[in-house]
């Protein structure tokens, strides 16, 4: 880590710093360099020379946790959409070294290069996964006015705060539980279960994609068709992990993610969840609950069934 007055464009850390960098990774052997930033195209080609290892910055490094967790074939059109959408806008090339046709007699100097025919191919591919995203966002608009009569409550947070867990929890699924592991991203496809308030109460509940801090813009326009669950929700339940003491900054760059999808103006339940593990200091304005030993649940179905019933309530 270091502390710089600003970044520096030609290698993000500076060449004094990058050449520490290539002598520590030589002599701890290290086969990848991952940066915490966002790495400019010049900024790599030009740490690539000083350091001599494959590089990973921020954004690679999710694209790839996404891809390892995506199971269904809509989360893997998403996730390969992501990474195009990155690689096009990261492609760079440098003067004729990417020819594919050499300059010659007669001829106009060099041909089509090879990052012209990348672009085109990136291009055609991405044409065809928004034709097939475009599908799934057709075929989940015709469920949701199937299902047009019962309320929808949408399960929102940071990434692993126990979404999954808590729509368990809420269901009772049995068998067709959703899917969850403690790791970031094990949810990618939205799951919809339905689970009982009251006696004559009953909504879908729908388990989403968790947030993070600083989302890239490929995996916000990639997740477009799932997070159009949440555009048609009647509630949204913010799930924050109380048990991470960063909570508070978690919870605002969710509340900032909602913001720029223009679902800040729906109406929000904030469930603190992990309360098992650990909440510290005075008891924050929301539902304390665990998903995993079920306190609290009674409270936030009767919290869930009174904004269901009042939304301005």
């Amino acid at each position: 880590m270091q502390r710089l007055p600003r970044v520096d464009p030609a290698t993000l850390v500076g060449a004094g710093k990058a050449r520490e960098i290539a002598a520590a990774a030589e002599d701890l052997g290290a086969d990848t360099l991952l940066v915490f930033n966002d790495l400019r195209p010049r900024q790599r080609i030009n740490l690539e020379k000083i350091v001599p290892l494959p590089i990973v910055d921020r954004t690679m490094l999710i694209l790839d946790v996404f891809a390892r967790h995506a199971r269904s074939r809509e989360g893997k059109l998403q996730v390969e959409l992501a990474q195009l959408r990155y690689r096009q806008a990261n492609l760079i090339g440098v003067g004729t070294a990417l020819s594919r046709l050499g300059g010659g007699i007669g001829t106009r100097g060099p041909g089509e290069t090879k990052l012209e025919v990348d672009r085109r191919q990136i291009q055609r591919r991405i044409s065809t996964l928004r034709r097939a995203l475009e599908d799934v966002r057709k075929q989940r608009a015709n469920r949701r006015a199937a299902h047009r009569r019962e309320p929808l409550v949408a399960l929102v947070g940071y990434t692993n705060a126990g979404k999954s867990s808590l729509l368990n929890r809420l269901a009772g699924t049995g068998k067709n539980e959703a899917f969850v592991a403690d790791r970031p991203f094990a949810t990618l496809d939205p799951t919809i279960r339905k689970a009982w308030l009251g006696e004559d109460l009953s909504v879908r509940v729908a388990d989403t994609v968790g947030f993070i801090t600083d989302l890239p813009e490929e995996l916000v326009a990639a997740f477009r068709a799932t997070l159009e669950e949440l555009e048609s929700a009647t509630l949204l339940v913010h799930v924050i992990d109380a048990s991470n003491k960063d909570w508070p900054r978690q919870a605002r760059s969710v509340e900032r993610i909602l913001h720029d999808l223009g679902l800040d103006e729906k109406p929000v339940i904030r469930a603190f969840n992990k309360t098992d593990r650990a909440l510290e200091g005075p008891t924050p304005d929301g539902v304390t609950i665990s998903a995993r030993t079920g306190a609290g649940i009674d409270a936030l179905r009767r919290a869930i069934a009174v904004r269901v019933a009042s939304p301005a309530a």
